[in-house]
């Protein structure tokens, strides 16, 4: 345990989770590795919102789970800033690890799976302060009918059963619930996925103002870019279980580098017609479990050079705050810059 008072709140080293598939019968023999996330790398400073975007298959959820112990990591590091000690939580015990939990939460993709259905509003939002003795009595129904009224909940509700609500209450309900603890870091998995257009932008603009209120820091997973560009402060790109592209959100959206960036970027509806045509990928993402030689996009790339069919490509830091692991961005295979802020306009830095 470390003592850095000013460092990161998260700082994730090397994070893998793999998943050994084994042959059946009585001689059970290892087949292949599925590595759903494989050499996770990325700080979180407090305050801040990072958006782990990809398509689905990618690696996010279990990325999110792999941070909050939620699954146990394979290898790697996840540390966290608690109050100016650095803790590796992926090596803690179980015992050692109860007492973070207050200060890690997630809010979960589905808003009724994740609740219990033979549970009140005041029971499911009041277990945490329960299971960690933090409340009882008086203080303990006061502190559920605060937070509540925080995520737009009246304090009525609180003997109500999930069913009685809509979707996008349910999901309020799931915010109080992970709230109510005052957590330094909430993990958001596709927070506002299953929800209606016009109830999305409610939870997100609830989100964005509880951030504010209580200091709060996400690790917001998502698939909408739109939403993405709306709460996040910086980007990560995942594709088949790796980060290929982090930057600063405003960096990322005038001018992603990596291919796989620029195609998902090329996917949002634009009404301008003078914008450049979506990118059409082929086939799916790659599966985890039986990666392709080389650069695990390269069979989708539209740029793929020789060298991505045989070599992974490594890290390269573009500037302090983005990286991109492309074998575009090696100095024999950078092109000249024009000038205009779309192409390349630095050499990078191997990391």
């Amino acid at each position: 345990m470390t003592t850095i008072p000013d460092a990161p709140l998260l700082q994730v080293r090397n994070l893998c989770k793999h998943y050994p598939i084994y042959s059946k019968g009585f001689m059970r023999r290892l087949i292949r590795v599925v590595k759903a996330c494989d050499q996770i790398n990325f700080d979180l400073p407090a305050g801040q919102t990072l958006g782990l975007v990809g398509e689905s298959g990618s690696g996010k959820t279990t990325t999110g789970r792999a941070i909050l112990r939620a699954i146990t990591p394979t290898s790697g590091q996840v540390l966290f800033n608690d109050q100016g000690r650095l803790v590796d939580i992926a090596r803690l015990s179980t015992s050692q690890l109860k007492p973070l939990r207050t200060r890690m939460q997630m809010i979960f993709q589905d808003p009724f799976a994740s609740l219990n259905p033979r549970m009140t509003v005041r029971n499911i939002v009041a277990e945490p302060l329960i299971i960690h003795k933090m409340a009882h009595g008086s203080e303990l129904d006061d502190r559920v009918v605060e937070i509540l009224r925080k995520v737009g909940l009246k304090p009525e509700h609180r003997t109500r059963y999930p069913h009685a609500f809509s979707g996008g209450q349910r999901q309020r309900i799931g915010i109080a619930r992970a709230l109510i603890m005052r957590p330094a870091l909430v993990v958001a998995d596709e927070a506002v996925s299953a929800l209606d257009v016009s109830v999305q932008a409610q939870v997100i603009n609830l989100l964005a103002d509880l951030q504010q209120e209580f200091g709060l820091t996400y690790l917001f997973i998502a698939h909408d870019l739109s939403v993405v560009r709306h709460i996040c402060d910086s980007v990560a790109v995942m594709y088949a279980g790796r980060i290929v592209e982090l930057a600063q959100v405003d960096q990322f959206f005038e001018a992603p580098q990596h291919p796989y960036s620029r195609a998902l970027l090329s996917a949002v509806p634009n009404p301008d017609p003078d914008m450049p045509m979506r990118i059409n990928l082929l086939g799916d993402v790659a599966d985890p479990g039986n990666l392709p030689a080389g650069c695990s996009f390269h069979p989708r790339c539209v740029e793929c050079m020789d060298v991505c069919r045989k070599t992974c490509p490594v890290v390269h830091r573009l500037s302090n705050n983005r990286t991109v692991a492309c074998h575009l961005y090696e100095p024999e295979n950078m092109p000249v810059s024009t000038g205009d802020g779309k192409g390349i306009n630095m050499l990078p830095e191997s990391q």
